[in-house]
């Protein structure tokens, strides 16, 4: 077996690496992706078993595909372990990559759990939709702030048929009313966005028995529970205070 300790960064990766049959220690420094990717594939078609061991990092999706398309073994490893692991103060890109080795030979690499490629896809769904909720409710503030200076609080109302009628009625200057008008429309182009995507999550929910079974408390909905059943499986049941801290992530829309 070939062992890679693996120091990714968005644009190389600084890999050493041991075989395991014949004690040899090689180092090379890959670009991305052209060099990084022949050299992968380069070991797949060879027939070669490869274990890779690297941080959890925030850019490195492709890769991770490439090696499953590949069917070679990534490790990902919690990167405060790794750094809390280290003897030398002194770092650099090699020494990290020789690190992550020592750890995966030593049998001490701090592995956690990643979640399937369907279930990585639900959270960008989950995600989405917040985001767009999110910009949705600036708009909203914004309108409701143009409102308030000409002296019209409707609260909620405002986004009722007369609410918007009593807004676009309000006689503002050009550019306000240029404003204006802009907000209203990019808010009427979000509003099916949003349904289309919460319809989106409400089907998913229907694949999944522990979000159904969640939805059953009180306050909590399709979104919530979607985003709950996409954490760790391994964790078993998590506390209330857990709980809602993961729900503060998604939001309710």
């Amino acid at each position: 077996m070939l062992i890679v300790g693996c120091d990714y960064h968005p644009g190389f990766q600084q890999i050493a690496f041991v075989d395991t049959e014949t004690g040899e220690f090689q180092e090379r420094r890959l670009q991305h992706r052209g060099e990084a990717e022949k050299f992968y594939r380069d070991l797949a078609a060879r027939g070669v078993k490869v274990r890779v061991g690297m941080e959890a990092s925030g850019h490195a999706r492709w890769f991770e595909r490439l090696l499953a398309e590949l069917h070679l073994e990534l490790w990902i490893g919690d990167a405060a372990e790794i750094r809390a692991k280290r003897v030398r103060k002194q770092k650099t890109d090699r020494q990290d990559a020789q690190h992550i080795l020592t750890l995966l030979v030593q049998d001490r690499f701090p592995r956690i759990w990643v979640a399937d490629w369907e279930n990585r896809d639900l959270r960008q769904l989950l995600w989405h939709r917040h985001r767009m909720v999110q910009t949705r409710t600036r708009m909203m503030n914004q309108l409701r702030a143009v409102a308030l200076n000409e002296g019209l609080r409707c609260k909620k109302r405002l986004w009722g048929k007369k609410g918007r009628q009593q807004l676009e009625s309000l006689r503002l200057a050009p550019w306000a009313t240029r404003r204006r008008r802009d907000l209203l429309e990019l808010l009427d182009r979000l509003n099916p966005l949003i349904a289309e995507l919460t319809q989106a999550i409400e089907q998913e929910v229907e694949k999944h028995a522990e979000a159904q079974r969640l939805m059953t408390h009180p306050g909590v909905g399709c979104v919530d529970s979607t985003g709950l059943c996409t954490g760790d499986r391994n964790r078993g049941a998590v506390s209330v205070r857990q709980a809602n801290r993961e729900l503060s992530r998604f939001g309710s829309g």
